[in-house]
């Protein structure tokens, strides 16, 4: 890997496509908030916050799976009555509405990054896995929304991350290519998503790879914060 692959300058990279939950912003408290809610209005016990962050960044509805389930694999469990799935998962949209971006916050360092990466002329987008109707107000609450041109949410398309499909649209609506753009995120879904595009990834410690370590994910580039590679 060469040198500007290992740090953002001002000739690379072009395009930065960023990760939402876990990378750029901890919402595992909203989340949390509102499976919690869903699960007690099914008159079924919290999970809390730790255990929710451990099963966010697939979407919505596998976090939901999770929920049920109360397993990161969820497609090992019992097969899940349908009805009661579709039925928790509009109380938990209707409560994640009204608690998106209520407690919460940008990590530090990436008001820093996002603002390098600005002066040195990269065009910004996010990827993520979210529904997409929740991801502008989250932006927009966290004061982020100005940096990124455009967004691909976990349902904009027919397939999310791991696909490489989202990465490739972000990035070619943004005229990158795989030798300018680079994926930066927090879990196996980016750094597989990244490798099946054909991109180079950088991975965050801090997110919520399930619970699991992300250093042996084959990223190129794995940090504690996102200044380190300022």
């Amino acid at each position: 890997m060469d040198e500007p692959r290992r740090n953002f300058t001002s000739l690379w990279p072009g395009v930065a496509l960023f990760d939402l939950d876990g990378t750029l912003v901890d919402s595992a408290p909203d989340l949390a908030a509102a499976v919690d809610q869903m699960l007690e209005s099914l008159g079924r016990p919290p999970a809390g916050p730790d255990r929710v962050r451990q099963w966010v960044g697939n979407g919505a509805q596998v976090l939901v799976r999770r929920a049920l389930t109360g397993q990161v694999e969820w497609e090992s469990a019992a097969p899940l009555d349908e009805v009661l799935f579709n039925d928790a998962s509009s109380r938990f949209y209707q409560s994640y509405e009204s608690l998106n971006g209520s407690h919460s916050t940008v990590f530090d360092g990436v008001e820093a990054c996002l603002q390098r990466l600005f002066e040195n002329g990269c065009r910004m987008a996010v990827v993520t896995n979210k529904p997409e109707r929740f991801v502008r107000p989250l932006l927009e609450s966290m004061g982020l929304e100005h940096w990124f041109e455009t967004i691909v949410g976990g349902d904009t398309l027919p397939v999310k991350k791991p696909d490489a499909e989202p990465l490739l649209t972000a990035m070619q609506k943004l005229d990158g290519n795989p030798g300018t753009t680079v994926m930066i995120g927090d879990s196996a879904a980016d750094a597989t998503a990244a490798r099946n595009a054909g991109l180079p990834s950088v991975l965050v410690r801090y997110g919520y790879n399930y619970g699991s370590s992300v250093d042996e994910l084959g990223a190129d580039v794995v940090v504690d914060s996102l200044t380190e590679l300022l």
